[in-house]
């Protein structure tokens, strides 16, 4: 007798492993070969023990298929078959939820890198600053890479080196220098960082990650999920504001995004917002994010988190359900940490390949046509071989909602109130400035990295013209020129000139009057139905009003019904206990040897069950037969 062999899992795994490359915040590379099975949460692990990082749940592992679309690597999902790409896999780490509250984070680590995020953030032009506050973040960056200014070490054009912002403007630069010589001087690197994280929660793109779509009307817009609620933008000002509370559903069927919830300004009445993406697959990439945002932001626990379908049709869509920790037991666990903080090694500005990469490029987008999250090569080769900027076209606001100020300036006091322990306990003992082990790479080794990694096959994510901004204003805006205002202003169009532009249009026009003929056909369905209705109810309550005796017959024909109702449902299962159950009690045989009983059960009950079975017997027979 033979006896099989089989390979043992260890040899069996060899061919099967694959190797990983995951790009960090601040640009250098970790590697790790997974297995076939390798589901994502052990890269995200893999990342943060390189990291020593305990307060994990804030981040994740974001990566593009080949039709460049981004998702984020699901962590109960092996890798393999979430990565649509050839081998070897290339992956970014990056922030997934913005802490609602940077000052609850407990440790430097933590905090240095969500610093990191928002600096890329500032640079790709996501997050979006009047002319003060970029000054501002600008000179926190400054004094964290390099300290206090030193009139001996720094020349005195030394912040053109640092390329912070998409548009970054001679006077910006004096600004940004004038705050770091004068503002900021003792501030370590740690505590600079925390003024700098402090004050960019504040601003209203803060944790914005933009999706491009198309409105209604046709003009683009971009979606993004914070803290706060569901956003809506459109050339570069904030239209829409829906909280999480008044977010009932988020649904897509196609490439069309659905958002339902509630509007309470004057009435409490249901709002209803389409949205139309480029692809399928964006659709779907949208409302995973809406969904775990909501998950994350808006639960107390993740017990209470369910399972949501894209559709309301049973069997049709797809079905999700965020898996992680929700922003309440994040802080809650953030607190309960007791450890020495980590090590925070700081890698110096001039060394993110990012930064060099991208210095000398422009920032160009077409917002006019739909275009992906990530746009192809060609695209790529075409922004830098053109030098010049692309003018495009600022579509219309059309329901423009003003931040509030006073809120702002009221939470920011108190959040410094909250937190003025915090600030003194990172003074005495700060980090010093540690350079990285990587090399330095230039722009042209990053463009020579950056082909190697194309002509391999394996994707990178680049946020080249990932900014809803990039091409329209810079993000500092001058406060001569308007300031924040002019920053979210649209120059090129105005409500009433789309207005004459859609009824001019005799399609949309017999269209917009079609939709109108049948909104009042419906109406006026409705309302006639509901008029005859009353007075039908109308009618009836009089009759029975009228009349006291027939109101008095109603009543007790009503009690007798539930009495009935009650006794049948007492007495039925009493019976079938009696009759069909086998349990051998003292005062149900007492029962069942009564002649009453017998007889009942015999001349009654066991003929009806004969009939009942034999009724049951031949439609069973015409079906099969049929």
């Amino acid at each position: 007798m033979k006896m099989l062999r089989f390979r043992s899992p260890s040899i069996r795994s060899l061919d099967q492993e694959v190797l990983c490359t995951i790009r960090l915040l601040d640009d250098s590379e970790i590697s790790c070969t997974i297995q076939k099975e390798t589901k994502g949460q052990f890269l995200l692990d893999h990342v943060c023990n390189h990291y020593n990082l305990l307060e994990k749940d804030y981040f994740g592992i974001r990566y593009v298929d080949p039709e460049k679309q981004r998702h984020w690597l699901e962590p109960n999902k092996p890798v393999v078959k979430q990565m649509k790409s050839l081998q070897p896999y290339t992956m970014c780490f990056r922030v997934k939820f913005y802490p609602h509250e940077p000052m609850k984070i407990k440790e430097e680590l933590t905090r240095y890198l969500l610093y990191l995020q928002l600096k890329r953030d500032i640079y790709h032009g996501r997050l979006l600053c009047p002319f003060a506050e970029a000054a501002y973040l600008g000179a926190c960056i400054v004094q964290a890479e390099l300290g206090d200014y030193d009139p001996e070490e720094h020349p005195s054009d030394y912040i053109r080196d640092f390329k912070l912002f998409p548009k970054q403007s001679l006077k910006l630069e004096r600004k940004i220098m004038e705050i770091h010589k004068n503002e900021l001087r003792g501030q370590c690197a740690a505590l600079a960082e925390l003024n700098m994280l402090q004050r960019a929660h504040s601003l209203e793109t803060y944790g914005v990650d933009p999706h491009p779509c198309k409105d209604f009307t046709g003009s683009t817009a971009f979606l993004g999920f914070t803290a706060t609620g569901f956003v809506v933008f459109q050339g570069n000002k904030r239209i829409h504001l829906l909280k999480w509370g008044d977010v009932s559903k988020l649904k897509f069927e196609g490439k069309t995004f659905y958002v339902i919830g509630v509007q309470k300004e004057v009435s409490i009445k249901k709002l209803v917002l389409t949205f139309h993406t480029s692809t399928p697959a964006a659709c779907k990439h949208l409302w995973k994010c809406g969904v775990e945002n909501q998950a994350f932001y808006k639960c107390a626990k993740s017990s209470q988190i369910k399972t949501v379908s894209s559709s309301n049709i049973f069997f049709k869509g797809s079905r999700f359900r965020y898996s992680g920790k929700v922003a309440k037991e994040v802080i809650e666990a953030s607190s309960k940490i007791q450890r020495d903080p980590p090590e925070v090694h700081r890698a110096q500005f001039g060394q993110s390949r990012s930064f060099n990469s991208l210095s000398h490029k422009n920032l160009i987008m077409n917002m006019e046509p739909l275009v992906p999250a990530l746009p192809s090569t060609n695209e790529y080769e075409e922004a830098a071989a053109d030098p010049g900027v692309v003018t495009v076209k600022d579509p219309v606001p059309l329901s423009p909602l003003e931040p509030s100020a006073a809120a702002a300036e009221a939470e920011q006091p108190s959040a410094e109130r909250g937190n003025v322990s915090l600030i003194d306990d990172l003074q005495p003992h700060c980090v010093s400035l540690e350079t990285s082990n990587l090399p330095p790479l230039t722009a042209n080794a990053e463009d020579g990295l950056e082909e190697d990694d194309e002509g391999s096959g394996a994707l990178t994510i680049s946020e080249l013209a990932y900014s809803p901004c990039a091409s329209m204003l810079p993000t500092p805006v001058e406060d001569s020129q308007g300031g924040v205002n002019q920053l979210f202003s649209s120059p090129v169009q105005s409500p009433a000139r789309l207005l004459r532009e859609l009824h001019a249009d005799p399609d949309i026009q017999a269209q917009l009057e079609a939709e109108r003929e049948r909104d009042r056909a419906f109406e006026r369905t409705r309302l006639a139905t509901r008029s005859q209705m009353s007075g039908i109810l109308a009618s009836s309550l009089q009759l029975l009003s009228s009349n006291e005796r027939v109101n008095t017959w109603v009543l007790g024909v009503a009690r007798f019904v539930a009495v009935l109702m009650g006794v049948l449902l007492i007495t039925v299962p009493t019976l079938l206990l009696l009759l069909e159950s086998d349990i051998d009690v003292s005062f149900l045989h007492e029962i069942r040897q009564t002649p009453e009983f017998e007889q009942f059960h015999y001349e009654y009950y066991c003929p009806l069950r004969r009939w009942i079975l034999c009724k049951i017997s031949m439609a069973m027979e015409n079906l099969w037969s049929d």
